[in-house]
């Protein structure tokens, strides 16, 4: 049956076959969403949980009007699920999106006493006894927080 047309080693091509599954161009390292780091991390501070602990970081943009703030992990990770690494740190970045060029918002410096950004994630109690620090990047600055 090696020369016949049901062989379905013989299908699509014949015999040559894939030798690996990963995609042409390889795998994405991360997701470019348009968010660049705000310009200075100000502070951050530990809240309690009932099923964890809450991560709340304040930081300054280096314009008025920046927008969807976030923490992100450096090291991409599934959706929703957080992990340090093996010394047991957990390496974030203070990202957000810049107003639109030519605006009134990005013409003028950010005042520190009405602009500043506050954003939180929640830290759950299944990674907290692997997790030593939090090290929060900025563009300019990092904040470290020790557990």
């Amino acid at each position: 049956m090696g020369d016949s047309s049901l062989n379905p080693m013989r299908w699509f091509g014949g015999s040559q076959q894939p030798q690996t599954l990963e995609p042409e161009g390889g795998y994405p390292t991360a997701v470019q969403d348009g968010r660049v780091p705000l310009a200075h991390v100000a502070g951050a501070k530990w809240e309690p949980l009932y099923e964890g602990r809450m991560l709340i970081v304040t930081g300054l943009a280096a314009s008025k009007g920046w927008w969807d703030v976030a923490l992100v992990t450096e090291v991409p990770m599934p959706r929703g699920r957080i992990r340090p690494d093996e010394n047991g740190v957990l390496r974030l970045r203070l990202v957000g999106k810049p107003p639109l060029a030519d605006t009134f918002a990005a013409a003028n410096p950010p005042n520190p006493a009405s602009d500043t950004v506050t954003v939180a994630m929640t830290i759950p109690n299944a990674v907290l006894p692997n997790l030593r620090e939090v090290v929060i990047t900025g563009a300019a600055n990092t904040v470290t927080l020790r557990r």
